[in-house]
């Protein structure tokens, strides 16, 4: 056997062998993954109907678990299931006693999200976002007395299915993965326009850790 022949065939081993490395590390970098995530929502609310209710924002929790599917290599599908806690806080000044008023509105969601990868420790998510109301809950309280009411409202007022979206970047750090997010109801929440139940559209900053599996 030649020289030459023993090169080339040297040289095609090599590459058969960068060629089969490359093939697994794409393999692995496409495949199917699944995770959990949970952390800080920070929500408020864009009134619609001219109220003059100053709104503030009000800290909640969300948790999640995703599925990542792959479409190609920088683009993939990724559902959700979620719970998140929405919201808002005002206060102000009744009969010359100082007041704060907490609305607190809890969902069970299911973003759908397009994925964009640059590279393997960032993405871009953005998506529609079904949002499906299951409790709220009113908090009263003044200064002065130390009163405080809660309220567990049967939702009677209020939309019980919302269509919204979803934009976000998230940075990876081997299985951790650090994601934060700007979600905004399409529709509004079909309030009475009161004081207490003004009509408005959710919107929340969303910060959170998760683990991919």
């Amino acid at each position: 056997m030649t020289n030459s022949i023993k090169k080339g065939l040297a040289s095609s081993l090599v590459l058969l062998a960068c060629g089969f490395i490359t093939a697994m590390a794409q393999e692995r970098t496409n495949k199917l993954s699944f995770g959990v995530r949970g952390g800080l929502n920070l929500s408020n609310i864009i009134k619609s109907d001219g109220s003059t209710v100053a709104s503030e924002m009000k800290p909640g929790f969300n948790a999640a678990i995703f599925l990542v599917l792959p479409i190609a290599n920088t683009f993939s599908v990724q559902p959700e299931l979620q719970y998140s806690q929405k919201g808002y806080k005002s206060s102000g000044s009744f009969l010359g006693s100082p007041y704060s008023y907490t609305a607190e509105t809890d969902y069970v969601e299911v973003p759908l999200l397009a994925k964009f990868s640059p590279s393997r420790s960032f993405a871009i998510v953005v998506g529609p976002q079904f949002s499906f109301l299951t409790s709220t809950k009113y908090t009263f309280k003044t200064s002065n007395t130390g009163y405080e009411n809660v309220i567990n409202n049967d939702n009677n007022n209020l939309r019980k299915n919302t269509l919204g979206g979803v934009a976000g970047i998230a940075a990876g750090a081997g299985k951790f993965i650090f994601s934060a997010r700007y979600s905004l109801d399409f529709q509004t929440n079909n309030g009475d326009g009161t004081s207490s139940t003004p009509q408005y559209k959710n919107q929340v900053v969303g910060l959170s850790v998760g683990f991919k599996i």
